[in-house]
């Protein structure tokens, strides 16, 4: 694969990331696991078999739509035991959480309990200073907010490692974002952040009186069935089956290896990353969103409307949406959401009517580096085809 079109395709999707070391050399490799229904099954059978391998230990795939459909799971559940992944298996969802997120504002919205274009502050003037005033509920959806990110403390992943059950508040986080002087003036570029999704989780708090995760349960979860899907809260654990995360780091001896990050707090995500969810799960909420059965009405065209600024580092057109991002991969637009915690990477994908649908859980192992993860990006060119203008 050229890195021209990994960077293409990173740029817009944001799929994830490639391993760190050169080396992971495992006693076992479980084969991949399918069952082929559509034409693209040889490719993605070829993509996942042989993991573990360094820059992924499993990995659990579904492919649908009006075009066919395709399972396949690959890997292993653990490094110790060298038993294969489960493919029902629990994995975080990170930045998929921004899609359910988006959603709840959006019928919020609907229901005339939220107003898109309306200012932010006016939701949380105790939170959202006047020299935010001008940030509109669609900027915070859209990232054409220009408010920083908070700082969360740490520069290397050995250091959020020895930090990761600190928990946070999303008002603190909030609060120091926006202490913080102004990326660009509202509405101007757009900077793609977990920030204004913490403070739409908020909002929709203020408005409902209700807790965020109540909200997405209530009106997302269990309308649709999503029965192994739900929100850790303060745990830093996966409850159910799951399949282990690992990341490169240094370790105690001083060399560098894979340690295990299952157990990690995601409390700094929230709103806008702390899902957990299996693929089953999420290809149906995929398929209801895109169907028009979770957002109805026009206010669905607000998650496949892309903004007319440029990014903020590259200056690139906007990639993102209310909700999700959009690529044109094989000649069609491709919309969806990727995301990434430790150890983990996720995304759900499809085109414009669900003619294909794509929804993976990859436990690469560097789950927040600087490039696309190589089986994240080999899926989903497998899936849809190679980035097109």
């Amino acid at each position: 694969m050229r890195k021209s079109t990994r960077a293409l395709l990173a740029a817009a999707l944001v799929l994830g990331v490639t391993a760190g070391p050169a080396s992971l050399a495992p006693a076992f490799a479980a084969p991949a696991r399918a069952m082929a229904q559509a034409p693209t099954a040889p490719d993605l059978s070829a993509v996942i078999a042989g993991l573990p391998s360094k820059d992924a230990t499993a990995a659990l795939v579904r492919v649908g739509g009006t075009e066919g459909a395709w399972q396949g799971s690959a890997g292993v559940h653990d490094l110790t035991t060298g038993r294969p992944a489960d493919p029902g298996a629990r994995f975080r969802a990170g930045s998929v959480t921004k899609v359910f997120t988006a959603a709840v504002v959006l019928q919020l919205a609907a229901e005339g309990r939220i107003g898109l274009d309306r200012p932010a502050r006016s939701y949380l003037p105790e939170l959202i200073p006047a020299a935010y005033g001008g940030v509109t509920v669609r900027q915070l959806l859209d990232h054409t907010h220009g408010i920083p990110a908070a700082h969360l403390p740490g520069e290397t992943v050995e250091e959020w490692y020895a930090r990761r059950f600190v928990e946070h508040d999303p008002r603190d986080l909030v609060r120091d974002a926006t202490a913080r002087p102004r990326e660009f003036a509202p509405g101007e570029k757009q900077h793609y952040l977990n920030i204004g999704y913490t403070i739409a989780g908020l909002i929709v708090e203020r408005v409902t009186g209700d807790s965020y995760e109540h909200q997405v349960a209530s009106r997302v979860l269990r309308p649709l069935g999503l029965k192994d899907t739900y929100f850790p809260g303060g745990s830093p654990r996966i409850e159910g089956r799951h399949n282990h995360g690992y990341q490169w780091m240094r370790l105690e001896d001083g060399t560098t290896g894979l340690r295990d990050v299952t157990v990690w707090g995601v409390t700094d995500g929230w709103a806008a990353g702390d899902l957990i969810s299996t693929t089953a799960d999420l290809e149906r909420f995929t398929r209801a969103l895109f169907g028009g059965r979770v957002v109805r009405g026009p206010l669905l065209e607000e998650m496949f409307t892309l903004p007319k600024v440029a990014d903020f580092g590259s200056g690139d057109p906007a990639a993102y949406s209310v909700g999700l991002s959009m690529k044109k991969l094989g000649g069609r637009e491709v919309w969806g959401k990727t995301g990434g915690r430790w150890g983990y990477n996720a995304a759900i994908a499809s085109t414009r009517h669900g003619e294909r649908t794509l929804v993976y859980s990859v436990n690469s192992t560097d789950a927040k580096g600087q490039e696309m993860n190589k089986v994240a990006l080999n899926l989903m060119l497998a899936t849809f085809g190679a980035p097109s203008e």
